[in-house]
């Protein structure tokens, strides 16, 4: 069997281990709504195909319970929208022009975002302009979340990172991500923690400009 997003409920396991990190059969059945052992025909096919991981968890009662993590290789049936010839084209301008080159690139990059972006983000209220990000952002594959946080700030969760390879490479698109955000809000944004930098997600904070 090709490991690839066939089915509606294997789909949604796996991206429910994506947003949500290790899950038991019993948390994926509850959240499903369907059985236990409809969840572990599910959890073997995706075992065979080596997309998942288990591992034994101590409770403080009864027996030790599995949960589950994505495999390395499931990483690939998440949108990644680069290529190997991105990062060769970017290694060859580098050396031919320098790292000032490689800033100019990207900050047009962050230009040209903003131009496309900028209609859709008119919205009087910040709550709803970080609505409407998350919209843009889950359109180009990030698989973002958020939520409000007391009175002043939201929580802006990506799960996904479709140019993993290049931020890894080349932090300048990690920068030019911020300060799109930062303009495309009209806002402040902390950004707290980094795929790129080995963190399970990125998360930005969002507040009102002062």
């Amino acid at each position: 069997m090709n490991p690839t997003l066939e089915t509606s409920t294997r789909k949604v396991i796996l991206s429910m281990l994506k947003t949500q990190g290790p899950l038991s059969v019993q948390d994926m059945a509850k959240q499903l709504g369907i059985t236990e052992m409809a969840v572990r025909r599910h959890i073997h096919s995706m075992e065979k195909d080596d997309l998942l991981e288990a591992k034994l968890v101590r409770q403080a009662m009864g027996r030790p319970t599995s949960v589950y993590t994505l495999a390395p290789q499931a990483d690939e049936l998440f949108p990644k929208k680069y290529s190997q010839l991105t990062l060769d084209l970017l290694d060859e301008l580098l050396e031919d022009e320098g790292q000032d080159k490689i800033e100019r690139l990207f900050e047009g990059r962050q230009g040209k975002l903003e131009a496309r972006y900028q209609s859709r983000m008119q919205a009087a209220s910040l709550e709803d302009r970080v609505a409407e990000l998350a919209h843009i952002q889950n359109e180009n594959g990030y698989m973002v979340d958020w939520y409000r946080q007391g009175d002043d700030a939201y929580i802006f969760n990506e799960h996904n990172c479709p140019i993993a390879k290049v931020a890894n490479t080349f932090q300048q698109a990690c920068q030019c991500e911020l300060s799109l955000f930062r303009n495309l809000l009209d806002a402040q944004v902390e950004r707290t923690e980094c795929l790129a930098k080995g963190a399970n997600k990125c998360v930005y904070i969002i507040r009102q400009n002062k």
